[in-house]
This record gives structure tokens, C-alpha cells and sequence, in this order.
């Protein structure tokens, strides 16, 4: 019999491998469809765990432990991918226990080796006590999840199983080591592009009433459009207007022919996040009509980011259950974090749960912003995620899958 008691024996002897998982994943530090390294490793781990795998378009992977017995198919779901961007050989306080292989072009600087090491550690543990398990357990590493390249592989690789559920974890730098919150309902913002350009007519600076400067028009668009959100976007919902980009010429005396505008809008309504993106290409078109100027939309704006929602029936079960085996004070409430994921798409087809672990430790240096140089994990944490995800499991399977 599986018993939380042997669980945590269990956990507790792999701990340091699982920490030595993402400190090679931490070195690779590939990025997005460039993973091969990584993914090579993730093939050799679950061939030394005895679980068969798929491999996916690009560099992305599906195992499968099958129990030959009756009871849930449940999905559990890493990202491995790093960032394209240097890394400090110092957290906030300390340096580093590791380091990525090309610290001056990538890093792993959102958490996904972890994210990589708890399900490899987890499926491990799994596969050993297969046959006190019920069911199917896809094991399922997600490539390019910053980049959105990995999403439409995995989708079509599960296309042809029957799923009942799905768990991921995602670290979070803002939670102390050694909680979890896995509440129900919104956790990370849906999201929605802007990437406009104002097409005018270039011409020499000294005469701009002979030209159409475009300059001006992205200009008079981030006005008009900062009056327009204050005043219909509803007041009850949160839509975040995040304008990172406006970038048009570069030299003193020459009106360019086009101006650029870039951005994100987050937000925890569907609804209301279509009708800022639609609000946005609105505003748009109308300050390019009376510039005398063309709007022309990046087509990434017809898609809208949904926000990752955890489902109240299993939230409420990995709750009870990390409670029983961990004891109070592991589960926490905590703010939704503005953030997007890719697996938000996975809990709008199936219903489950994104845990965000806490990794946040003040004397280890732990607890920087995501996608920052300094950004690093309390790899004591670890420990926690692959309890967690092994919990899931046993759950799902002693309390059974959500009644339709």
C-alpha cells in the first residue's frame, strides 16, 4: 500500500537527485524549440524510470505510465524551456549554486528547470509504485512556453487520449519555501497583444506639411487610448495596459514612413480582455484616420490569451490532501499573479489545477522577479512540488475525477 509515510521516506531519499535534475536542466538553459539537450535528458531519465515516451514535433515529450487497471487518466505537465537573456552570477544575496552553460544569452530565469526536476522527480516515484496505481498518468514536457511554440504540438500529441484531468506546477517568487497555493478559481491573467504600426509618408523634418509623420499618430494613439481605457473599461474588472514599445525613426531631420507601437494587456475576463483588445484596435484606426495615417494590426492581435482558472472540486481535493499529509499552513491563499501561461489553454479543456509554489527565502537571496537576472530558486522547494504532484495523483484516483 502506497502510504503517505512511504511517500515522504521516498521523496526525502531522491531529494538531492531531483535538486541535481534542475541544476543540469539549469545549465543547459535552452530556449524555445532549441531544447535538445534538455529534452535528451528528460528521454534518458524516463527510460531509467521504465516509463515509455512520444516524441513531439520540435523537442517537446508525452510518457505514459499505464497502470493496466481501471481508473483516471490524469495529465501532469512541465514546461522546460530557459529565456533569451544573460544571468547574474549573484541572486538578490548569494552566489549562485549553479549557473547556466551561456550565462551572457540565456537562462532559466522563470523557474522551468524546477518545474522540469519536480515532475521528473514525481514521475519517478509514480512509475515505482505503478502497480499501487490505478488508471493513466501522461507525463507531459511542454517546449517553447514563453515563445507559445510548444502549446500546438502538445495539444495534437494528446489529441488522441481520453483526459480527466490536469496538474501543473509553476514556482513563484513572491511565496515563502515551503507553502503552496492551489486555490480555486483565477491565478494568472489572461493576455492579449498589441503590435500596431502607423504607416505614413516619410520626408525631410524641415517640411512636415509634406509629409504624413506617423511619429505623431503613435504619439496621439497612446493619449487617446489611455483616456478610452480609464473610461469604458469596466470599472469591476482588471484589464492592465502594459505599452513597452513606441519606436519610430532615428534620425533628427527625416520623417519615417512608419512608427511602432508594442505591448500586453493582462486580465482575468475573457470577456472584458476581448473587448480591450477590440477597444484598442478601435482607438487605432480612428487617430489613424484623422492623421492621415494607416493602422496596420500584427495578426498575433486576433488571438486573446485566456486566464488560467483552478477548478473548485480539485483545488478543494489537493487542498484536504497536502493538509493531511503536510499539515496546516503548506496551502495558502495568495493574490492571482498577473503573468500568463500557456497551460491556462490546458485547464479550458480540462479542468485541474496550477499550483504555484513557493521559492521565495530573504537569507538565501531567493525571491527576485520572474524574467530577471537575478531571479533564482530555494531548491528546498523542490521537495514540496514533487509531494504535491504525487498527491494529485493519489487523490484524483481515491476520490475519483470531477462528476460531469
Amino acid at each position: 500500500m502506497f502510504t503517505k509515510e512511504i511517500l515522504l521516506k521516498e521523496i526525502s531519499s531522491i531529494e538531492q537527485d531531483i535538486i541535481q535534475y534542475r541544476r543540469t536542466v539549469h545549465a543547459f538553459a535552452e530556449t524555445g524549440g532549441k531544447e535538445f539537450k534538455t529534452s535528451a535528458f528528460i528521454q534518458d531519465k524516463l527510460t531509467e524510470f521504465g516509463i515509455p515516451f512520444e516524441q513531439l514535433e520540435g523537442t517537446g515529450l508525452i510518457g505514459t505510465i499505464d497502470t493496466g487497471k481501471e481508473g483516471p487518466h490524469i495529465g501532469l505537465r512541465a514546461d522546460i524551456d530557459a529565456l533569451p537573456m544573460p544571468e547574474e552570477e549573484t541572486n538578490l544575496k548569494n552566489p549562485r549554486v549553479c549557473m547556466s552553460d551561456t550565462p551572457d544569452k540565456t537562462c532559466h530565469a522563470c523557474g522551468h528547470d524546477a518545474h522540469t526536476a519536480m515532475l521528473l522527480g514525481a514521475a519517478r516515484i509514480l512509475a515505482a509504485h505503478k502497480e499501487d496505481l490505478k488508471g493513466i498518468i501522461y507525463i507531459c514536457f511542454e517546449s517553447g512556453e514563453e515563445m507559445g511554440a510548444g502549446y500546438g504540438p502538445m495539444m495534437a500529441g494528446l489529441a488522441k487520449y481520453h483526459i480527466d484531468t490536469f496538474w501543473a506546477i509553476h514556482v513563484l517568487n513572491y511565496i515563502p519555501a515551503g507553502q503552496i497555493c492551489v486555490q480555486a478559481g483565477p491565478r494568472m491573467g489572461g493576455a492579449a497583444m498589441v503590435g500596431i504600426t502607423f504607416k505614413g509618408r516619410g520626408g525631410h523634418g524641415s517640411r512636415p506639411d509634406l509629409s504624413v509623420n506617423p511619429v505623431f499618430c503613435a504619439a496621439n494613439f497612446l493619449t487617446n487610448l489611455s483616456v478610452a481605457f480609464g473610461q469604458q473599461i469596466d470599472a469591476n474588472e482588471t484589464v492592465t495596459l502594459g505599452i513597452t514599445t513606441i519606436k519610430g525613426g532615428g534620425i533628427a531631420n527625416i520623417i519615417p514612413d512608419t512608427a511602432e507601437v508594442l505591448g500586453t494587456m493582462r486580465f482575468f475576463s475573457e470577456k472584458e480582455g476581448t473587448k480591450a483588445r477590440d477597444l484598442v484596435k478601435e482607438v487605432a484606426a480612428d487617430t489613424a484616420k484623422y492623421s492621415k495615417c494607416e493602422a496596420i494590426f500584427s495578426p498575433y492581435m486576433e488571438r486573446i490569451g485566456t486566464p488560467l482558472i483552478n477548478d473548485e472540486y480539485y483545488s478543494s481535493m489537493i487542498t484536504e490532501r497536502l493538509t493531511d499529509v503536510l499539515g496546516e499552513g503548506v496551502t495558502v491563499h495568495s493574490e492571482p499573479w498577473y503573468a500568463s501561461e500557456s497551460f491556462s489553454m490546458y485547464l479550458k479543456q480540462w479542468p485541474g489545477v496550477m499550483g504555484h509554489l513557493g521559492i521565495k527565502n530573504d537569507e538565501l537571496g531567493t525571491g527576485a522577479e520572474h524574467h530577471n537576472s537575478k531571479f533564482d530558486v530555494d531548491e528546498s522547494a523542490l521537495k514540496l512540488g514533487a509531494i504535491a504532484t504525487v498527491e494529485y495523483v493519489l487523490g484524483v484516483i481515491e476520490k475519483g475525477v470531477k462528476p460531469q
